[in-house]
């Protein structure tokens, strides 16, 4: 699963990296959790466009905004079958601006926080899906939903999933409207591979989504993960 990341590039980077001509006013973010609102890419008439969506897929015939909380991640190998997610993934698909994320490691009844990014710091995107709900006062509310697919062999080491990292040369295609290309599509969901990805352990401070500052993304020892 994915379930924090990091967002520390300035506005112009992220709108640069992704194509957008303009991007919502962001600061630099160390613990970002579910059920805040985070930056997301999606097909537009002009190309595409990004804004702010909360961290929680809500479906449209959901009775309450409260099913979000469970719906933070979506199983690639399922998602086009479960109820939840499967409108959202022939329709509406996103992408997820990153340039980090964490994982935990369980030890019996202990859970250390890894931290994993490019070595390069590059930004990259998660593959997302987003939906639009209506409030009870009719209100349109925007959220999202990360996919997770099998670890590649820098995660499997901590946890035996990850979220699904797109090649840049396929946004295009993840975000395409046309039906005809979902099996393209689907080739996709599959785990990035694990050259230039590297890990090391974090503070255990990341648990609390209060808590904020790059200190969180810095390592707490020297043993560290990495391929390539």
């Amino acid at each position: 699963m994915c379930g924090r990341f990091t967002l520390r590039q300035p506005a112009e980077r992220i709108a640069r990296e992704f194509q957008l001509e303009e991007i919502p006013a962001l600061e630099a973010r160390y613990n970002i959790a579910p059920t805040q609102d985070i930056l997301a890419i999606r097909h537009s008439p002009d190309g595409k466009e990004a804004g702010m969506f909360k961290w929680g897929l809500i479906p449209s015939w959901a009775k309450d905004a409260s099913i979000g909380a469970k719906l933070i991640n979506a199983r690639s190998e399922t998602v086009g079958e479960k109820p939840s997610f499967r409108e959202a993934f022939k329709r509406r698909r996103c992408i997820i601006p990153v340039d980090g994320f964490y994982e935990w490691q369980r030890t019996g009844n202990k859970k250390q926080p890894y931290y994993f990014h490019f070595k390069d710091n590059r930004l990259f995107g998660f593959a997302g899906l987003w939906e639009k709900w209506r409030t009870p006062e009719g209100k349109s509310l925007e959220s999202c939903s990360i996919l997770t697919t099998e670890a590649n062999e820098v995660l499997s080491a901590i946890h035996h999933r990850m979220p699904v990292i797109l090649h840049p040369d396929t946004y295009d295609l993840w975000l395409d409207e046309d039906e005809r290309n979902r099996d393209s599509r689907k080739e996709l969901l599959r785990p990035y591979p694990a050259s230039g990805i590297v890990s090391y352990a974090v503070s255990k401070a990341i648990n609390s989504p209060r808590h904020q500052g790059e200190e969180l993304a810095q390592p707490i020892d020297e043993c560290s993960v990495g391929i390539g």
